[in-house]
């Protein structure tokens, strides 16, 4: 009986199948060996047909058992944080929010960052740290003078400017004394120097610095009179504006019946700087007493910050 496992079959085909002419009595005849070769065939196909029919069916079920988990659990959404802003006047590298990914940020030229220079977004889907924020440097309170001496320094928006207000001249009869870095008053006026009397009393200088695109209206500035003890104050006041470059951006109306409001009615947009002279009147029973000037210079940032 020729054995029935291909393993044995094919062990006993190298032993018979005798090389060596001399060990001829022991070998298969012909006819033996091309039979048993043939039964080797067919059972090696027959193996053969049941392995492919195992790997399908094993095809089959891996591709059932995935159809059934994609069903049960689909596949989860990346981690990722929440989005950054760049900082107004500022700059913000980095555009990708996944996990491990890192966003850094700067200011500009006379801005300093608040917060992390840099945040790397964690596992849980935040940030390492907080949304920075950029804040203008303030120059003027610097160790060291960044104006010249006789001058005083302004901040504003991501620079400084060095200013030094001055009475205006004499002439005539009229003179103007400084008070304070900031006001000038006029001499006493001759009895009957009716145009004396009728120039400002007092000239104040005031310095604003604003952002760019300032939303409207808003008040800016407020003047207001106040009556020396024991002394009458005027019972009516008009305000107005006298002077500047202000081209229409800003009205002066009453607030009450002490104060005026400088108001900007026009959206402003840096860098630039305007003037704008306002002017308080008194008056005691309708009776003209004096006048006050005071100078707003206003400085508009080139940033919306």
């Amino acid at each position: 009986m020729v054995p029935s496992s291909p393993r044995a079959l094919f062990l006993l085909l190298l032993i018979l199948a005798c090389p060596e002419p001399r060990a001829s009595q022991n070998c298969l005849s012909k006819q033996q060996l091309l039979s048993a070769i043939r039964q080797l065939q067919q059972l090696l196909k027959g193996q053969e047909t049941r392995f492919a029919e195992g790997i399908r069916h094993m095809k089959s079920r891996l591709a059932a058992l995935q159809n059934s988990v994609s069903r049960v659990a689909p596949d989860a959404l990346p981690v990722s944080c929440p989005a950054l802003n760049t900082p107004a006047d500022g700059r913000k590298f980095g555009s990708k929010y996944l996990v491990d990914h890192e966003v850094h940020f700067t200011c500009n030229p006379g801005f300093r960052l608040v917060g992390p220079s840099s945040v790397v977004c964690l596992p849980n889907g935040t940030w390492t740290g907080e949304q920075p924020h950029c804040r203008d440097v303030d120059e003027c309170v610097g160790l060291q003078p960044v104006c010249p001496q006789g001058t005083t320094c302004i901040n504003t928006g991501g620079s400084f400017q060095c200013v030094s207000p001055e009475c205006p001249e004499g002439s005539g009869n009229v003179s103007y004394v400084k008070t304070s870095p900031f006001q000038c008053e006029r001499n006493p006026c001759p009895m009957d120097s009716r145009p004396c009397r009728h120039l400002p009393k007092t000239i104040s200088f005031h310095y604003l610095s604003l952002p760019s695109n300032l939303k409207t209206p808003i008040t800016l500035f407020r003047m207001a009179t106040a009556s020396a003890p024991g002394r009458a104050g005027p019972n009516s006041l008009r305000f107005g504006i006298v002077g500047g470059n202000s081209r229409g951006h800003f009205v002066m109306q009453r607030s009450d019946r002490q104060t005026g409001e400088l108001i900007l009615v026009q959206t402003l947009e840096g860098p630039q700087t305007l003037e704008v002279d306002v002017d308080m009147s008194e008056y005691l029973d309708r009776s003209f007493q004096a006048n006050h000037v005071s100078k707003v210079t206003i400085f508009v940032s080139p940033y919306d910050f």
